[in-house]
């Protein structure tokens, strides 16, 4: 194959009869994801008994299988010294507290001043899964949403947290400012997201297709014409916090792509509609927060729990809003 590569060499036992290749790998290679076993098996990165392996191939039991594994491409960007907050450091992971206004990885219309590109400055080394464009990024934030953000710095450790990240076993929660008052103090919400069909630049929940989507609130305050709420994502997806939340009619407060600027002011009576406005030129952009952060270390299963305080902008639209009430629940 050419490449740099380090292979694992498996034999498989005659009770893996019947085994799908995948699944007896992914017991027997845990650092590894299914997702990217099946990778490599698309790739003709998995040879049993000398022969490039086959999707869904059923083991007989009795093959030599060889599973190699090429190193990552090397990383291309450049470095820049941006500042950047790093709460923790160790040689498997970091984790960092974002400003609003930072893209997390290049893209179109960002090639530089990413998340990435100070990553590539502070820190010693990343993971190279993520490709040369999201070195060591294990899950990503909007540009305008604020908060913690974890960061692999060594390939299996990427792996392990990706699969824990699948599985549900990171914690991430968030504070939010939505608009009204929302159904009940508590709830969730469920719908499948996937790319809007009449707007491409958007995400929508979708009544067919789409991916499954699950996001649960809790109501901290009620602030005249808003509700400040706390929030647990049990999914993963695009956008997902703002689409759900706008899909219910409670879009977050600054939101200019899902309805949480200017258009809820028609509705609302004079005085309310004075606060909106204000609140507003406070929070210029969308009022979320990635407040907290839990998760077992992928080396040594320690609990590891990160907070990031309510950065200055949220919390003058909480004291515009409510005053000091806005910190007695936020512990709720």
């Amino acid at each position: 194959m050419g490449e740099d590569r380090n292979e694992r060499e498996i034999l498989a036992p005659e009770d893996a009869a019947g085994r799908r290749l995948d699944h007896f790998l992914g017991e027997r290679l845990p650092e590894f994801s299914r997702a990217f076993l099946q990778k490599l098996i698309r790739g003709g990165q998995i040879l049993v008994d000398g022969h490039a392996a086959k999707s869904g191939l059923s083991l007989r039991g009795g093959e030599r299988i060889v599973v190699v594994i090429p190193e990552p491409e090397p990383l291309d960007l450049e470095a820049e010294d941006l500042p950047l907050h790093i709460l923790y450091e160790d040689e498997h992971l970091a984790v960092v507290d974002k400003p609003a206004g930072l893209v997390v990885h290049p893209a179109a219309g960002h090639s530089r001043g990413t998340l990435v590109h100070a990553l590539l400055h502070h820190l010693d080394r990343l993971s190279g899964i993520g490709g040369k464009l999201r070195p060591g990024i294990v899950h990503r934030l909007d540009k305008e949403t604020s908060g913690l953000l974890l960061v692999a710095k060594s390939d299996p450790a990427h792996r392990i947290l990706s699969e824990r990240l699948a599985a549900r076993e990171i914690s991430r929660e968030y504070r939010a400012l939505v608009w009204g008052e929302l159904p009940s103090a508590e709830g969730r919400i469920e719908g499948n997201i996937g790319r809007d069909r009449r707007h491409r630049q958007k995400m929508a929940v979708l009544d067919e297709g789409g991916k499954a989507a699950e996001t649960r609130y809790w109501r901290l305050n009620r602030l005249g014409e808003f509700d400040y709420i706390r929030l647990a994502l049990m999914t993963g997806r695009t956008h997902q916090i703002r689409v759900h939340l706008a899909w219910l009619g409670h879009p977050v407060l600054g939101d200019p792509l899902y309805g949480g600027r200017r258009k809820k002011l028609s509705g609302l009576a004079r005085d309310g509609r004075d606060r909106a406005q204000g609140v507003l030129e406070i929070m210029r952009r969308q009022a979320l927060h990635a407040a907290r952060l839990s998760f077992r270390h992928p080396v040594g299963d320690g609990e590891m729990i990160f907070e990031s305080p309510l950065p200055e902008d949220f919390q003058r639209a909480l004291e515009f809003l409510g005053g000091s009430q806005t910190r007695i629940k936020e512990s709720s």
